[in-house]
């Protein structure tokens, strides 16, 4: 199967399903307090990444740090920031908001500070972010790696893997593994869909929600 079937099953969950799916394997994938800051809509893609280190760029740099990854990246693709140096320094803002809607990039994830969220907003490219800050990049951080392995959370990401996130949050999977997960994700919806409708014709929650429920990622399942 080629990975645009895989995303179009992906966008079809949810994160919390992903989530469940990666319990139930065994699989760290789970980022915790990445928040949305615009749109409300849920992202699916394959994995760019960008690494940020601290201070200015050795030797200088001729373009902004981002640009060489929305250049680099097309329609069925997230781009994912580590900007882990402490610093409060902006790993996105609206230039480049505006640059990577224009490429139909579907998202951008960011695990440190982004900036200009009103005219993210304004221009409907949905961002993920661990904090928001006006602080400019210039002279604090720079861009150190395109399409390098990345730490989000404690979550180790590589190019080319897959990502899910909506309101509740965001989750990774290995390219490796995504149509085990996807699998097991889909098993999981229908199994709770079957159950929300037991519960709507009447069935005692308890019931529903009793040793069957529990056992739902139990990976024997």
């Amino acid at each position: 199967m080629n990975y645009t079937d895989l995303l179009d099953r992906l966008i079809s969950l949810d994160a919390c399903a992903v989530s469940d799916a990666l319990d139930s394997l065994g699989v760290s994938g789970t980022v915790d307090g990445l928040v949305r800051r615009s749109t409300k809509e849920r992202i699916a893609g394959r994995v760019r990444t960008m690494k940020l280190e601290a201070g200015a760029s050795p030797g200088g740099s001729t373009t902004h740090l981002g640009v060489r990854s929305i250049m680099e990246s097309g329609e069925t693709d997230v781009i994912v920031v580590e900007q882990k140096t402490g610093i409060s320094a902006a790993a996105w803002g609206g230039m480049l908001t505006h640059a990577a809607k224009l490429r139909k990039i579907r998202g951008i994830i960011v695990e440190g500070p982004v900036r200009d969220i009103d005219e993210c907003r304004e221009v409907g490219l949905p961002v993920f972010s661990r904090s928001t800050t006006a602080r400019s990049a210039r002279g604090r951080i720079h861009e150190a790696g395109v399409d390098v392995r990345v730490e989000i959370g404690e979550v180790i990401v590589e190019p080319g893997d897959f990502v899910i996130a909506d309101g509740t949050g965001v989750v990774f999977i290995p390219a490796a593994m995504a149509s085990d997960v996807l699998d097991k994700a889909e098993t999981i919806v229908a199994r709770e869909s079957s159950m929300v409708d037991a519960i709507h014709e009447g069935k005692p929650v308890d019931e529903v929600m009793g040793k069957d429920y529990e056992e739902l990622l139990d990976g024997s399942k």
